[in-house]
């Protein structure tokens, strides 16, 4: 009996472990699969997550440049620049101590004060910058854009670190949208070959400047269109110094808020041809200024006496400067060429401004712009040796208007540096260079003339005549050293 109850409780127990072993072992196949289903999920769950990641969701990346550059510059009389020398755009008018009568009358020597050579050597343009990469968006194929500065910032010292350009731009198949701060569409789409830091200007537009600025090609043809501000490249206009008790006092000065307070950007359209050798565009650059934002009026009383009062007024004065340009390259030659009817461009570091037109009896004043006809010729060839020829010329061709005279008998010109009795200039540089990937050594030769207009014989349209013109001449040798890294 107790064999057989034993036999039966072992049937009994070995009958309930099975069946537990194999619920078991069930359940972990489900749980098995149910993890394997879990995970499946989480896998395609991530994989859905991975499609809907953006796949230009990431950053642009930057490769660092930029050059040492050291220019040594001797000049055979004073000239007028800026950057402490190295930017060079004239030599300075005549200045005598005494006039011919004086001398004669005195017998003593007369002398030229701005006959005085000089000779500087200077770093401060060395630069730095990064050349960004990155994906684009709104179908834009990629993105690019730079950081750019040197060191001649303009304060008293002249070695503020500066920006040059500042930008980001997204490029298309076809087209690329620019903003941020390049160079102008007037001074950047070519550049003469020359060692001097001025790179051909006052004869070539020098200006970098905030913009928005779209390019378009289908096929060999294109255009530019850009709407542009100012920050470092500016006009020059009137700045008044006002009292109640007598009449104003108005002198020049360079600033931005004669384009800031016109609200009107300054724009240009070019139209454009590119192939592998040639590249050349006509265009034409538009800019409103809003010279002054107060003029002044009088009343005088029964007693005679006289009170001035500030009166706002809104005038304005628009600008338009038509251009062409051509470069052709083929293989160790390039050929550059650039002409334009420049109208009121002191902002591009040009000798062109503009001129008061009228008084009215409201306070306001009209104005007109000066126009000059502006030419570049460049012609470069070699590689690692490499020589170029520079010339440029500029003819006064007068206001569109004729100017009033001030109080004073004068006539009130608002130009680059002040510089208002300029008839013609021209330039010829050749220069010469040895160039690695590393190091850019170089010499160049500038001969620079400007015809100035002897003081009081300035017609009614701002020009002088060719009996009224006397010439000065400015020689310059510059060498160049630079370390490219």
């Amino acid at each position: 009996m107790n064999r057989i109850t034993r036999f039966a409780t072992l049937m009994l127990a070995m009958g309930c472990l099975v069946p537990a072993m194999a619920q078991n072992e069930a359940s972990k196949k489900a749980a098995s699969k149910k993890e394997s289903k879990v995970t499946a999920v989480n896998i395609q769950a991530s994989e859905k997550k991975s499609s809907l990641q953006p796949e230009n969701d990431k950053k642009a990346s930057a490769q660092l440049y930029g050059f040492v550059r050291n220019y040594g510059c001797y000049d055979n009389r004073q000239t007028y620049y800026v950057c402490g020398g190295e930017y060079n755009m004239m030599p300075k008018d005549e200045d005598w101590n005494m006039s011919e009568a004086q001398a004669e009358a005195t017998q003593l020597d007369r002398y030229d004060l701005n006959d005085v050579a000089q000779f500087h050597l200077l770093a401060l343009t060395t630069r730095i910058g990064l050349n960004l990469t990155g994906p684009g968006i709104w179908g834009a194929k990629s993105s690019t854009g730079k950081i750019e500065g040197d060191f001649a910032g303009f304060s008293t010292t002249n070695s503020v670190f500066r920006i040059r350009q500042a930008w980001a731009q997204l490029n298309w198949e076809k087209g690329q949208l620019l903003v941020g701060q390049t160079w102008h569409p007037l001074s950047g789409d070519i550049m003469p070959e020359v060692l001097g830091m001025a790179a051909g200007a006052p004869f070539r537009c020098h200006s970098r400047t905030p913009q928005v600025r779209y390019i378009y090609y289908n096929g060999n043809f294109g255009f530019t269109a850009a709407a542009l501000s100012q920050l470092q490249y500016m006009n020059n206009g009137p700045s008044g110094t006002f009292s109640s008790t007598s009449s104003p006092s108005w002198s020049s000065t360079n600033s931005t808020s004669f384009a800031y307070n016109a609200i009107v950007p300054e724009m240009f359209l070019g139209l454009n041809f590119k192939n592998s050798k040639i590249y050349a565009q006509i265009g034409a650059d538009m800019q409103v200024l809003r010279p002054r934002t107060w003029g002044v009026q009088s009343v005088t009383n029964a007693e005679n006496v006289t009170t001035y009062y500030k009166v706002p007024v809104n005038e304005t004065l628009t600008s338009i400067t038509p251009t062409a340009y051509f470069q052709y390259t083929e293989g160790l030659f390039a050929l550059k060429f650039r002409s334009m009817i420049a109208q009121n461009t002191s902002h591009l570091n040009q000798l062109v401004g503009y001129g008061i037109s009228g008084v009215n009896p409201d306070g306001s004043w009209e104005y007109t712009p000066m126009q000059a006809s502006i030419s570049y010729l460049n012609f470069a060839y070699g590689k690692t040796v490499r020589a170029d020829l520079f010339f440029g010329y500029m003819q006064n061709l007068g206001t569109t208007q004729d100017l009033t005279k001030e109080a004073t008998g004068n006539y009130m010109i608002f130009s680059k540096g002040n510089y208002t009795n300029i008839q013609n200039m021209w330039r010829i540089a050749p220069s010469i260079s040895y160039n690695t990937k590393a190091f850019n050594i170089g010499l160049e030769y500038e001969l620079t003339a400007v015809g100035y207009g002897n003081k009081g014989t300035m017609n009614a349209n701002g020009t002088f005549d060719a009996e009224n013109v006397h010439n000065v001449m400015g020689h310059r040798i510059c060498a160049l050293v630079k370390y490219n890294f």
